[in-house]
């Protein structure tokens, strides 16, 4: 019984750990498992029982994918989040770093408008501050950036590519 839970275990993640290691790569994260899709009419930002949350397995979720991160050593210079709360706590679940709330990492799934704009700020952000960060979103800025649909709480490994994120790697931790 325990090798089925041991394999179980490793079948779940996806091993592109080695990507981490090419040059000028670093990491952008789906927030964990949060059920249902987008948030309620009158959400608001800082006020997260107006949002839609991570559940436990969404919260165990975050907490693992930190750790596996930390046994292997594994750094970033900087962890940027969205504003919203399941990004937001999904940061600090990692356990990574000194979390640091990013407007343009925010959702704009409710108003696709902003989305070029948004995109345009972050690789912005990120060509200014250099280094290695791991950014936490959502699937719509991460699609806008990369051309891929992450799943929840998948890392996609990534390095700049111009005017666009190219994936490397992709990490995923199942809850």
């Amino acid at each position: 019984m325990l090798c089925l839970v041991l394999f179980a275990a490793t079948a779940a993640v996806a091993q592109d750990w080695e990507a981490l290691e090419e040059p000028g790569a670093f990491a952008i994260m789906r927030h964990a498992l949060a059920p249902g899709t987008g948030d309620p009419a009158e959400f608001e930002i800082g006020r997260c029982e107006t949002q839609r949350n991570l559940d436990d397995r969404g919260r165990r979720q975050a907490h693992e994918i930190g750790a596996a991160f930390r046994e292997r050593g594994i750094s970033f210079d900087a962890v940027w989040t969205s504003e919203w709360c399941r990004c937001a706590e999904t940061a600090e679940l990692l356990g990574l770093g000194e979390v640091e709330k990013v407007p343009a990492l925010n959702s704009f799934f409710g108003n696709r408008s902003q989305g070029p704009e948004q995109t345009r700020r972050t690789l912005e952000l990120i060509e200014a501050r250099g280094g290695r960060p791991m950014l936490v979103t959502h699937q719509v800025n991460i699609t806008a950036l990369t051309g891929d649909f992450p799943r929840s709480g998948e890392v996609f490994v990534v390095r700049r590519a111009g005017d666009r994120l190219d994936v490397i790697g992709k990490i995923l931790i199942s809850p």
